[in-house]
């Protein structure tokens, strides 16, 4: 990782998440996030521009993947749905 892209990730109060090159088990939710957007959306689509490449892409993470699409890291439900469960839970406690 270079020294200005972790400056960058600094300045956002972002975390650094770097496996070792070659394993996909060191970070398997972003492999497993990354090989659907790919497979689900990414290559059914042909993109004329970047800006739309991103809306589609947009549409499809916000839309789709965090509201309908069921995930078995969190029994089979929507990450919104769960998302809005740990913070009732949170709030509660």
């Amino acid at each position: 990782m270079s020294a200005e892209f972790g400056k960058t990730l600094d300045r956002f109060g972002l975390r650094r998440s770097a496996g070792r090159t070659g394993i996909c088990f060191d970070n398997a939710m972003a492999e497993s996030f990354f090989g659907a957007l790919k497979n689900e959306r990414v290559s059914r689509a042909t993109y004329l521009t970047r800006e739309a490449a991103r809306q589609d892409i947009t549409r499809y993470i916000e839309f789709w993947y965090n509201r309908k699409r069921l995930h078995s890291a969190v029994g089979y439900r929507p990450p919104r749905e769960v998302h809005a469960e740990h913070e009732k839970l949170r709030i509660a406690a």
